[in-house]
């Protein structure tokens, strides 16, 4: 058995339409990592992670830099136990 984890993060800034939800996307699917993203109405970005530990904090990290041309102000992260998410998709 592996040690998965899931993280569910909200990230603040200027993190809409600056191809943060594209690049959460394609780096979770390099780190091997399910779950999901999505804008939210107060402008904020939402996702959930699942996978091994290491991955999982790897996209944690991730969201703290976002994509190039985001500005990241704030991340708050909430670990719990994985749900079994499988794939990694944008939701819109």
């Amino acid at each position: 058995m592996t040690d998965r984890t899931r993280a569910h993060v909200f990230v603040s800034g200027r993190v809409q339409g600056v191809f943060f939800r594209d690049t959460t996307r394609q780096t979770a699917q390099a780190e091997g990592v399910d779950g999901w993203v999505r804008n939210l109405d107060d402008g904020r970005v939402e996702a959930v992670f699942e996978g091994e530990h290491a991955a999982v904090e790897a996209m944690v990290s991730f969201c703290h830099e976002g994509s190039p041309a985001a500005r990241v102000d704030d991340v708050d992260v909430e670990y719990g136990d994985p749900e079994g998410v499988d794939g990694f998709r944008v939701r819109r």
